[in-house]
C-alpha cells in the first residue's frame, strides 16, 4: 500500500492528544506532502550525516526532533549563509521531506522522548504514574546513577554536581534544554534528590545545586547533553510508528554528542 507524506503525517498527528496546534514548530520543513513515501528515517536532528544516510537508504521522509537550520522555527535568519544554502541545495536535489516532530512528541501521553530514555535505562518499573518526569529508585546514589548513564547512554564522561555517595532516590528526567529556572523549581515541585538534564546554564542550576549542598540540602545534577538526553526518544519513535505503517521501512539514525573530547 503506497502512502503519501501527508498520509503518514496525518497518522502521526492524529495519535497525539491536543494536536495539531496553531503556532507549533511541528510542520513539514521541506518536500511535497503529495510525494509517495519511499522510506522513513527518525533522528534527533537532521544533520548532513543523517541526510546522506537517508539518501543511501532510499528514504525520503526524515522525522527530526530538532530544527534543520539552527533556529527553533527554522526561520530565514541565515538565508544568505553558505552552509545553509549548501544544506538546502542537498535537500532539494535529493527530494527529501523533513518533518519536525518536537512539540507533539512531548505532548504525547506519555511523553515520547522521556519514554525512550526510560526504556533504554531500564527504569520502567520506577516510573511515577502521576509525575511523568520522575522515577523513584530505592538505594540509588549519585555515583551509581552516573555509572548507569555512562553505560546505557554511551557517555564518555558524566558531568555531575554533587558527591558520588549522595543518596538520590527521587530523580527528575528534565531532558533537552528546558532552562535553569524550570530545573531549579523542579527540585521543590517534585521533591527531587537529583535531576538528569540535557543541557543547563552553569551559572543557574549548577550554582543552585552547589549552594544547596553547602547548606546541607541533598541535591545533585547530572548533565547528559542535549542530544544524548533526547535521542533515545527518537529511537523509540520507530517502535511507536512502525505498527501504524507496517508496509514502510523505518530506520533510526543516531547523531550522538556533537562535541568531541580531546
Amino acid at each position: 500500500m503506497a502512502r503519501t507524506i501527508q498520509e503518514v503525517l496525518d497518522l502521526i498527528i492524529a495519535a497525539v492528544p491536543g494536536a495539531p496546534q496553531a503556532g507549533s514548530v511541528d510542520v513539514l520543513k521541506s518536500g511535497d506532502p503529495a510525494w509517495e513515501v519511499t522510506g522513513i528515517v527518525t533522528t534527533f536532528t537532521a544533520s548532513m550525516d543523517v541526510l546522506r544516510q537517508a539518501v543511501e537508504l532510499g528514504a525520503n521522509l526524515v522525522i527530526t526532533h530538532e530544527p534543520t537550520y539552527y533556529n527553533h522555527y527554522d526561520s530565514d535568519w541565515l538565508a544568505g549563509d553558505p552552509v545553509v544554502q549548501a544544506k538546502r541545495a542537498f535537500i532539494e536535489e535529493h527530494k527529501l521531506a523533513i518533518f519536525r516532530f518536537h512539540d507533539y512528541w512531548h505532548m504525547h501521553k506519555p511523553d515520547g522522548i522521556v519514554t525512550g530514555m526510560v526504556k533504554v535505562l531500564g527504569w520502567e518499573a520506577y516510573k511515577q504514574e502521576d509525575e511523568w518526569m520522575v522515577v523513584v529508585i530505592p538505594g540509588m546514589t549519585v555515583g551509581k546513577l552516573a555509572a548507569s548513564l555512562k553505560e546505557k547512554l554511551a557517555l564518555p564522561i558524566a558531568r555531575v554536581v554533587g558527591e558520588p555517595e549522595q543518596p538520590c532516590e527521587r530523580i527528575g528526567l528534565i531532558v533537552g534544554a528546558m532552562g535553569g529556572e524550570f530545573q531549579i523549581k523542579a527540585f521543590e515541585r517534585w521533591q527531587l534528590d537529583a535531576i538528569i538534564c540535557g543541557e543547563t546554564s552553569e551559572w543557574q542550576t549548577c550554582e543552585y545545586v552547589r549552594d544547596a549542598n553547602a547548606l546541607g540540602f541533598n541535591k545533585a545534577l547530572l548533565i547528559a547533553g542535549h542530544a544524548k538526553s533526547e535521542e533515545e526518544g527518537m529511537r523509540y519513535l520507530v517502535e511507536w510508528l512502525q505498527p501504524k505503517v507496517p508496509e514502510l521501512s523505518i530506520t533510526y539514525i543516531a547523531v550522538g554528542d556533537p562535541v568531541s573530547l580531546l
